[in-house]
C-alpha cells in the first residue's frame, strides 16, 4: 500500500483555478496533492535582442520556490545572489515544454513569459508546473487575441501535460509525492502532447539500474495520467 493510500495507477487529487491574479495576461493555480503553484503569463511585445528580425515569437519560463514552501525555511536565491543548478534546470524544461506546443512562427516577434511559483511542495513540482502554465498561456494567448494581436486561433498546436512516475519497493507507481520520490529507486518525468507525443523523458535510477521492461512500465502509467491531466484541462478552459 501506498502512503497515501493511493492504488498504483492512481494520481493525486487535482485542481486548475483560473484567474487567480489581477494582473497577469494569464494565470491559473494548479494543485498536485499537497503541491500548490502559482502560475502566471505575461505579455511583452518584443523578444530578446538576439531574435529580432526573424518574425518568430518566443516563449519562456521562470521557476522559484517561496521560502515556507517545504517544512523548513528556505533563503530566497535572490538573496544568495545566484539561481541553483535545480532552479535553471527546471525553467529550461518548462520552457521548452511549452514551446514544444506553439507555432512560433504565427505568435510574431512578441515574447510570452510564464512564472511558476510554488507556493507548497510535496513532490512533482515542476510536473504540476508544465500542467498548469499550459492554462495560463491558453488564457494569455486568448487575451491577445481578444485584441487582436494574434488573430490565427492556431498559435497553440495542442494541449501539454507533465507527470512523474518511479519505482518504490519494486512496483512502479504513478505520481510520486514527496515521501515516496524520496524513497524511489527511480524517479522519471515523463512531459507529453494531447495528441499522446514524447517532449521530454528524465529518469533517473537513484539505487539499482532499471530494466527496460521497468520503463515502458512507468511510460504506460505516465500514459494513463497525462491522459487524465488533459481531460481536465479541457475541462477547465471550457
Amino acid at each position: 500500500m501506498r502512503p497515501s493510500k493511493r492504488a498504483v495507477n492512481e494520481m493525486r487529487m487535482v485542481s486548475f483555478e483560473r484567474n487567480i491574479t489581477r494582473y497577469a495576461e494569464g494565470s491559473c493555480l494548479v494543485k498536485f496533492g499537497s503541491t500548490h503553484v502559482l502560475c502566471t503569463a505575461s505579455f511583452a511585445e518584443r523578444v530578446p535582442i538576439w531574435m529580432r528580425k526573424n518574425g518568430k515569437g518566443w516563449i519562456t519560463a521562470e521557476y522559484g520556490m517561496l521560502p515556507r514552501s517545504t517544512g523548513e525555511r528556505m533563503r530566497r536565491e535572490a538573496t544568495l545572489g545566484r539561481q541553483g543548478g535545480r532552479t535553471l534546470e527546471i525553467q529550461r524544461l518548462i520552457s521548452r515544454s511549452l514551446r514544444a506546443v506553439v507555432d512560433l512562427q504565427l505568435l510574431g516577434e512578441r515574447q510570452i513569459i510564464l512564472d511558476c511559483d510554488v507556493l507548497q511542495a510535496d513532490g512533482g513540482t515542476r510536473t504540476a508546473s508544465i500542467t498548469g502554465a499550459w492554462v495560463a498561456l491558453y488564457d494569455c494567448l486568448s487575451w491577445m487575441q481578444q485584441r487582436q494581436i494574434i488573430t490565427r486561433d492556431t498559435v497553440l498546436k495542442d494541449y501539454i501535460a507533465a507527470v512523474s512516475c518511479g519505482i518504490v519497493d519494486g512496483t512502479p507507481v504513478l505520481d510520486l509525492d514527496y515521501e515516496e520520490d524520496s524513497l524511489a529507486q527511480t524517479d522519471a518525468n515523463f512531459v507529453m502532447t494531447g495528441k499522446g507525443h514524447i517532449v521530454e523523458v528524465q529518469g533517473t535510477a537513484e539505487a539499482d539500474p532499471f530494466s527496460e521492461e521497468q520503463f515502458l512500465s512507468l511510460m504506460l502509467l505516465a500514459r494513463k495520467g497525462i491522459g487524465s491531466l488533459i481531460d481536465l484541462q479541457k475541462k477547465a478552459i471550457d
